[in-house]
């Protein structure tokens, strides 16, 4: 009988403990109190990458207990120990280092040969062969209203050629809804899955202020502090120009030459300075911003997050506007230096997910990595009864 009992006891407790709980942290600055979007939290044993929304929150399932690495290229990176985390929220603090940044680290070299060196290392070290498991999800909007969703778990196989990445695209699972009764096929604008990821290989973003020609429309600064891991490059339009040009922020690493981040924006001022075009068929940019985050791991280096947004007004033939948005957001969920075996058929040779047919074989999105916002929460739940 006390075998039994005794049996009984270890089965609760084994039960128990293989069960999955739920977790939720949101990160805030520790100074400011406000919470801290795209810092990113890495489970330990899992290996798994959860990056934080709107309002600093990720939520994420785990069997048993691990350590937690939260990071955000602009703080301290913080290692939480399981000990204090409880199936509830959980905030963490972190401490910014850009309070570090008063005193300007003065280079030898002028910020525009600096950044050359920079993009091209970054460049011939993403040009090597591995893969990325990424979480593709996007989110398409007409006349400011949410029209077509997709997402899907995708597979990018990519191949180094002097110092150029290109890529192999394979869709292992997707959906693709759209959010309205009425049908906005005929509007339907995406990203090119292949193009955009061979982008934030080759660093195509950075051509315009690495020409000669246009870096001159530019201001180069550099920020940075002796006990700063990275350093911080600002390109900035210069007031004389007439173009609405973008403004760069380059977060890298100065020992290694890598970027670890960058964003590229066209301020509202810089949009205001364009000409509005009339002709019927015109795209007049109303919004336009990107931000990319890569990892450094050991020899290893590789994409792990981009976030996309444009927008533009498309002029019609009355002179009337139809205004298009499409916010696009990748996050990588494995790497891996090992090639993957395919068939040419099952190669992915459209531009977007919107073109694929659903596949849903698991609830992918689950462990994507990604935590919805409230809003984007009502959407995709508004999809459960398609499934």
């Amino acid at each position: 009988m006390r075998g039994l009992l005794l049996l009984l006891i270890i089965f609760v407790n084994t039960t128990a403990f293989s069960q999955k709980a739920e977790y939720s942290i949101v990160v805030k600055d520790i100074e400011t109190q406000l919470p801290i979007e795209n810092a990113i939290v890495f489970i330990m044993k899992t290996k798994q990458t959860l990056i934080s929304n709107q309002d600093g929150k990720v939520t994420f399932e785990l069997n048993g207990a691990s350590s937690l690495q939260v990071s955000e290229t602009n703080y301290e990176t913080v290692t939480l120990r399981w000990g204090p985390l409880k199936p509830d929220l959980f905030v963490v603090y972190l401490k910014n280092n850009n309070n570090k940044l008063e005193e300007i680290v003065v280079s030898k070299e002028k910020p525009e040969k600096n950044l050359q060196k920079i993009v091209s290392n970054s460049r011939e070290k993403l040009a090597s062969a591995y893969r990325l498991k990424v979480y593709v999800r996007e989110f398409f909007m007409l006349d400011n209203k949410y029209s077509y969703y997709n997402d899907g778990l995708v597979n990018f196989q990519f191949e180094g050629n002097q110092k150029k990445a290109t890529t192999t695209l394979l869709v292992e699972q997707n959906r693709s809804y759209g959010l309205l009764e009425t049908d906005v096929s005929a509007d339907l604008m995406g990203y090119n899955l292949n193009n955009i990821m061979e982008n934030y290989s080759n660093l195509k973003y950075f051509d315009p202020v690495l020409d000669s020609k246009t870096k001159k429309e530019y201001e180069f600064t550099t920020k940075g502090h002796p006990n700063n891991k990275y350093y911080i490059m600002s390109i900035t339009p210069l007031d004389k120009s007439k173009k609405a040009l973008d403004t760069f922020e380059i977060i890298y690493d100065p020992v290694k030459k890598l970027i670890v981040e960058f964003s590229i924006v066209i301020a509202p001022g810089n949009l205001a300075q364009i000409e509005e075009q009339t002709k019927a068929g015109s795209k007049n940019v109303t919004r336009s911003q990107v931000k990319v985050t890569y990892r450094i791991d050991g020899e290893d280096y590789y994409l792990l997050t981009a976030n996309e947004e444009i927008g533009y007004d498309l002029i019609l033939k009355n002179q009337a506007k139809k205004n298009i948005q499409v916010r696009n957001n990748f996050i990588t969920t494995n790497f891996n230096r090992q090639n993957f075996t395919y068939k040419e058929s099952d190669v992915f040779k459209e531009k977007t997910l919107f073109n694929k047919q659903n596949k849903i074989l698991t609830k992918y999105w689950d462990i994507s990595g990604f935590t919805a916002t409230e809003e984007e929460k009502g959407i995709i739940d508004s999809l459960e009864f398609k499934l």
